[in-house]
C-alpha cells in the first residue's frame, strides 16, 4: 500500500489518501519517510480494531449510539438507499406521500464513498451515491414532479454535512454540472453474500433500475480479478439532474439551515449518521431537523433517535428489513413525522 500511494498516478483514492500523509508529515519522499508512514498506518489499524471492540460492546446497550465515541465515516454502501425506497414505496402506499407532493429535499450526511463500506473495495474513484439514488427514487415513485429538468415545482435537494471533502465533490460535481459535463457513479454490490433469496431478488429488482429516470446506463469499471462475488453496473447521471443537489456545509446537531424563500423541507433523510452521536446530541439534531421540516413532512432514518427530547417529531411508522438467512440481520427504517 505504502507502494502504491509513493506513486499514485491517476487513481483518485490514492491520490487523497496521499494528501493526508503528507499532512499528517508523512510525505513518502525517502525510505525513512516510508517507514514512518507505515508506523502511523498500523497504529490506526489498531485504533480501528479497538473501536470496532469498542462499538461491540456498545451494541449491547443502544445500537442506534454504538459508535458516539469514535470519528464519523464518510463510506457508505447502497443498503439504506435500498431500505428508503422500500420505506417511500409504502408511504406512498398508505397515502401518506402524495403525487408531486415531495419538492423540497435534505440529506445529513450523504457519504463519500472512499473505500466502499461493504467489502472493503476501492476500484472506483470517490463518489456521493445518495442524492442521486433518492432523486431517482422520488421521480420513479411519482412523488416529486416528473418534469424535475426544470421549472416551477422541480425537486431541490440540498445536502447537509460537516465534511468539506464531501462538500467540496459535490460542489464539484455541480460545477461541472453547469458545464454540461454529466456526473458517473459506480454500483457495486457483494451478491456473493449470504443473502435471503427474497432480499436478494428485490434487492437486485431496485439495483438495476437504480438511476433510469435520471440518466444512462454505462460501461462500468472493470472489477479487479482479485474479487470474487462483486457485480457491479454504472450509470452516467444527467447534467440537469446533478444540477437539483445543492451541498450545504452544516452541523444538524448544532445548526439550522435558515428558512429559504421555497420553505422548509417536506422530507429529510438522514442514514447511517445519528448513530455516531449519544442521546443528547441526536436531542438536539432531533430538534433542529424539526424546524426545518414542514408540518406533516417526514424524516427518513435507519437509525432510531434517543426519546425524551419535546422535538415535534413523532415516530409513525417502522419498516424491519430481514436481510440474511440464520442467523438474520435485519435493518430498519424508522419513520417520524412533524406534526407541529
Amino acid at each position: 500500500m505504502i507502494q502504491a500511494l509513493a506513486a499514485p498516478g491517476t487513481n483518485a483514492g490514492f491520490i487523497e489518501m496521499r494528501a493526508l500523509l503528507e499532512r499528517h508529515g508523512f510525505p513518502l519522499k525517502t525510505a525513512a519517510d516510508r517507514v514512518a508512514a507505515k508506523r502511523y498506518l498500523l497504529n490506526n489499524m489498531a485504533r480501528m480494531h479497538k473501536e470496532f471492540l469498542q462499538a461491540k460492546e456498545q451494541v449491547k446497550i443502544n445500537r442506534f449510539q454504538m459508535f458516539q465515541e469514535r470519528g464519523i465515516s464518510l463510506d457508505s454502501n447502497l443498503w439504506p438507499d435500498y431500505d428508503v425506497d422500500l420505506q417511500l414505496r409504502r408511504m406512498a402506499a398508505q397515502g401518506m406521500l402524495k403525487p408531486g407532493s415531495v419538492r423540497k429535499v435534505a440529506i445529513v450526511g450523504p457519504g463519500l464513498d472512499f473505500v466502499n463500506k461493504q467489502e472493503g473495495v476501492d476500484f472506483y474513484p470517490p463518489q456521493s451515491v445518495q442524492p442521486f439514488a433518492l432523486l431517482d427514487a422520488l421521480l420513479r415513485l411519482g412523488l416529486a414532479n416528473a418534469n424535475a429538468d426544470a421549472g416551477a415545482g422541480a425537486i431541490e435537494i440540498h445536502t447537509l454535512d460537516i465534511s468539506s471533502l464531501v462538500n467540496a465533490h459535490l460542489a464539484a460535481a455541480r460545477k461541472s454540472a453547469a458545464a454540461g459535463r454529466p456526473y458517473t457513479v459506480q454500483l457495486p454490490w457483494f451478491a456473493g453474500g449470504r443473502w435471503s433469496g427474497e432480499f436478494r431478488a428485490r434487492f437486485v429488482d431496485y439495483w438495476k433500475a437504480l438511476g433510469s429516470r435520471i440518466g444512462e446506463p454505462v460501461a462500468p469499471i472493470t472489477v479487479p480479478e482479485a474479487l470474487s462475488g462483486i457485480d457491479t453496473r454504472a450509470v452516467r447521471v444527467r447534467p440537469a439532474m446533478v444540477g437539483r443537489v445543492n451541498p450545504v456545509d452544516m452541523n444538524i446537531v448544532y445548526q439550522v439551515l435558515p428558512e429559504a424563500p421555497g420553505g422548509r423541507f417536506d422530507l429529510i433523510v438522514g442514514t447511517n449518521i445519528f448513530l455516531y452521536y449519544g442521546a443528547f446530541e441526536q436531542s438536539l439534531a432531533r430538534s433542529n431537523i424539526a424546524a426545518m421540516l414542514n408540518a406533516g413532512g417526514y424524516l427518513l432514518s435507519n437509525d432510531k433517535l434517543a426519546e425524551g427530547a419535546a422535538s415535534g417529531l413523532e415516530l409513525v411508522m417502522t419498516t424491519d428489513i430481514p436481510m440474511t438467512e440464520a442467523p438474520v440481520m435485519t435493518d430498519s427504517i424508522f419513520c417520524y413525522q412533524h406534526r407541529h
